[in-house]
């Protein structure tokens, strides 16, 4: 056992990872691993509580997101990397708590209600669907975890985690921790449109784009709507380039600022600008991801020796469970 304290976290398989992905949680991920025993996996079987009517892409969209994380700098060395589906305890895991779980505290979710308006032209409401929230403790729990890093939007998640671990251990044994939620402090990525940067949306920039359709991305940005000509002051706290700036020009900040203001540089110097700080900041990753989408059988012997691992520390939760519930 490690003398660290752990760390749970997962990713839907949505294929390639953009920008939002990896400033947003993989970088946070990357950090920890030095620190704690993180435990990270690929969550299939959450991928099906909105679109279990096709899984035509589901294997190869969990393949290239692994790649996605080797390629950003997530080591096997020090993380357990795995697929949730794999590891079959947390199945019965979330069985069991289920059966402790008020019904209400699941249709409280705030993501519950919001998700189902966002989709409604979709088929999700089922039971999948309601009891995420319940798959997802049980994906956490499983682990008795320290904490889990999570985006700001999660952290109702990881509060309903910590109310169902003290509900079990109230009416059994003090089997589970109370995980933490660690967010990262990276601030809002923004897609080419303004709005969040996601896939649903897209207005996203995948990590693995080439150098050409970054620079078309970005190209395509929203600026400044108040800036007609070029001449015109801008105003950079409202304008998507300059908020993407402050992360890939982080030391040239205080002037890119003072240059638009002052119009001394047009919208299309700096979007170009910006492009060339991406592409070289993502040098290094499209380098290793070319050599691990050669490299077939590195990917699955990484992840079916993350599955034994995890499997491994899962059996020693599920037994604690058992013998607390008198099964």
């Amino acid at each position: 056992m490690s003398a660290k304290r752990r760390l749970v976290s997962g990713m839907r398989p949505t294929g390639r990872l953009h920008l939002g992905n990896w400033l947003g949680a993989l970088k946070l991920w990357i950090n920890l691993q030095e620190e704690y025993e993180t435990f990270y996996f690929v969550a299939d079987w959450h991928a099906l509580t909105t679109g279990y009517e096709d899984t035509s892409q589901l294997r190869e969209n969990r393949r290239q997101m692994v790649i996605d994380w080797l390629a950003a700098g997530l080591d096997p060395a020090q993380s357990v990397i795995f697929v949730q589906s794999d590891v079959k305890e947390h199945a019965e895991l979330h069985l069991l708590l289920s059966m402790i779980t008020p019904l209400g505290w699941l249709e409280r979710m705030p993501t519950y209600k919001e998700i189902l308006r966002e989709l409604e032209a979709r088929q999700i409401s089922t039971y999948g669907f309601l009891g995420y929230p319940m798959l997802q403790a049980a994906d956490i729990l499983i682990y008795r975890p320290y904490g889990v890093p999570v985006g700001e939007d999660q952290l109702p998640h990881v509060e309903f985690t910590r109310e169902v671990a003290r509900r079990f251990n109230h009416l059994y044994e003090p089997v589970f921790p109370e995980p933490e939620g660690l967010v990262s402090e990276t601030p809002r990525v923004p897609g080419i449109d303004g709005r969040r940067m996601s896939k649903s949306f897209g207005n996203h920039i995948e990590l693995a784009s080439p150098p050409d359709v970054i620079r078309e991305r970005v190209g395509q940005m929203i600026t400044d709507p108040a800036r007609v000509r070029r001449t015109d002051p801008g105003h950079p706290e409202v304008c998507s380039v300059f908020a993407l700036a402050r992360i890939f020009r982080a030391t040239e900040t205080d002037g890119i600022r003072e240059d638009c203001e002052h119009a001394r540089v047009g919208c299309v110097d700096c979007k170009a600008a910006l492009a060339e700080a991406i592409i070289e900041a993502l040098r290094p990753f499209r380098q290793r991801r070319q050599e691990l989408e050669r490299d077939e059988l590195t990917v699955e012997k990484i992840l079916r020796e993350g599955a034994e691992r995890a499997r491994a520390e899962a059996a020693v939760t599920l037994r604690r469970v058992r013998e607390a519930m008198r099964l």
